[in-house]
């Protein structure tokens, strides 16, 4: 099974955010979908619930809670208890509900930059506070667990953790989520562990569940995530949140039971097909993803030597450092003006990030370098 990319002029009649939100002069490398056609085992679900008019309001599925804990078991030798899979409408609706349980306004969720972009208004939407704990660049972008130790100290409550990091693809190791385990049980705290890129995580790293770390992080970690980033289905709404304490079970009972029925019936089934029948579909995807990452790597390189990218070990998108390339205090906003280029600014991720942008590649070559020398060639 291989996945296949269309051609630029059949991509730009998709409906998505990617193809409409700039004119078709523009390339876009922006937001996180892939231009891979999805797995047919999922396309021929969808077809065949359309056809018969299956269409109504989603119930009870306990097909999806088997095929979550299957796929763990096999992907990452992760056992998880079926009955501490709940369903909800996305990460982010499951971010905020958690956070309602967990704070009240005025509290600090701590997150660690540069991380998601959203993370950033998921936040502030239940009246909390960002307390950031930046990773440490010099590392490699590793987390700083000294900081994030003095944040909680500082009484930050929760913990963002963004599992496989976005945007630096950073793969948190066992030692450092063991480590993280037993400093949030320390300060009673909880971390929220969003890994929606988890399967995203290629052959030379190696993915840890948070959940799977030590019984500290059983305790107090709760896992939100979905197939729809790996798959590429994100716009079928619909995610998981899961748990491996009664302490934290008890966290999760207490958010709404409407996250369930606002979740869509479409891709809850999709993400059934994606971890019981579409690891073949995955797999092809990573291979690919893995050679474009490092012909990225080579053609900025090549072309842009000033850039400053490293290579992610997870994820399909590239962390650039062009500081020193002279695109000004908004890199992005002077490459979509002069090179027709969509990417998304550094200080998406982080305020103090403006000489970055975040370069998609699960695209074709072709793509990734017309993209790459658009850029170079207005470089000064």
């Amino acid at each position: 099974m291989t996945s296949q990319i269309p051609d630029l002029s059949q991509l730009q009649h998709r409906h998505s955010s990617k193809w409409r939100r700039f004119s078709h002069d523009v390339l876009p490398m922006h937001v996180a979908e892939m231009d891979f056609e999805i797995s047919p085992h999922i396309r021929a679900t969808l077809a065949r619930m359309v056809t018969e008019s299956d269409l109504g309001y989603l119930g009870p599925i306990p097909e999806l809670n088997a095929a979550v804990a299957g796929f763990a078991k096999r992907r990452w030798n992760w056992t998880i208890d079926p009955n501490h899979i709940r369903l909800a409408t996305d990460v982010g609706v499951a971010a905020v509900e958690l956070f309602r349980v967990l704070t009240k306004p005025g509290d600090k969720v701590m997150v660690n930059s540069p991380v998601y972009t959203n993370f950033h208004t998921w936040i502030p939407e239940v009246g909390a506070i960002i307390e950031d704990a930046p990773l440490k660049r010099e590392s490699g972008w590793r987390l700083d667990l000294d900081v994030i130790d003095a944040a909680f100290a500082n009484g930050a409550k929760v913990l963002l953790l963004c599992n496989p990091q976005n945007p630096t693809g950073t793969v948190h190791t066992h030692a450092e989520l063991s480590r993280l385990a037993d400093i949030a049980a320390k300060y009673s705290a909880v971390v929220i562990s969003d890994e929606i890129h988890a399967p995203l995580t290629y052959g030379d790293s190696e993915f840890v569940p948070y959940l799977a770390v030590s019984e500290n992080a059983r305790k107090t970690g709760i896992t939100i995530t979905s197939s729809s980033k790996s798959w590429n289905t994100a716009g079928l709404k619909a995610a998981i949140v899961v748990t491996a304490s009664d302490e934290m079970q008890q966290v999760v009972s207490r958010t709404p039971e409407a996250m369930h029925w606002r979740a869509s019936l479409l891709g809850a089934f999709a993400m059934v097909e994606s971890y019981d029948n579409s690891e073949g579909w995955l797999d092809a995807t990573l291979a690919s993803l893995d050679a474009n990452r490092h012909f990225t790597l080579s053609q900025f390189a090549e072309k842009l030597p000033k850039a400053r990218m490293s290579l992610p070990a997870a994820t399909y998108l590239a962390w650039v450092d062009v500081s020193d390339c002279g695109f000004g205090e908004n890199p992005a906003a002077y490459l979509l003006e002069h090179a027709r280029v969509g990417l998304e600014s550094g200080t998406n991720f982080g305020k103090q990030y403006q000489g970055f942008v975040r370069f998609n590649f699960a695209t074709s070559h072709e793509n990734i370098a017309e993209a790459i020398s658009r850029i170079a060639a207005v470089a000064k």
